[in-house]
């Protein structure tokens, strides 16, 4: 991977303490240094998003990793809300979740999300899945300039 390659805004999205800790170790076994924020809940990831309360001063994301399988708000209604936002709608989402139904994936792409990405069971794995996102929004991928 080139040092040279500037790292991005990441705002992963989900509630599981182990799942947060696997990308984090992706991100930085993969030595780019994201700039990686977790929000636990849906509610929270439209706060981030949205600039509320305590995310106020919240950076605007280049790329959003997001679980389905939420609690207040599910994944599909947060990405329904960045989608329908003229601003938000640009940024890059892809959905992580531990769900393979077909039904889910549907409305996942239904509603706009980038990419779908069941998360592995196997630890190398889902860390080699992170770093593969990773390195396709980084390195591959041309994302808009920032507007904001």
């Amino acid at each position: 991977m080139s040092e040279s390659l500037e790292p991005i805004v990441v705002l992963l999205v989900e509630d599981d303490p182990g799942d947060e800790l696997m990308t984090r170790e992706a991100f930085e076994d993969n030595k780019i240094r994201n700039d990686l924020h977790v929000v636990r809940d849906g509610q929270e990831a439209l706060d981030f998003l949205f600039r509320r309360g305590a995310h106020a001063g919240a950076p605007r994301p280049d790329l959003i990793l997001l679980d389905l399988n939420l609690p207040k708000y599910d994944g599909r209604q947060v990405l329904e809300q960045i989608k329908s936002d003229d601003e938000l709608a640009l940024i890059p989402v892809v959905v992580l979740t531990t769900s393979s139904a077909e039904e889910d994936i549907l409305r996942s792409y239904e509603l706009h999300a980038n990419a779908y990405v069941t998360k592995p069971v196997d630890l190398n794995q889902f860390v080699e899945a992170v770093r593969q996102i990773d390195d396709f929004f980084v390195s591959v991928v041309r994302l808009p300039r920032r507007r904001y």
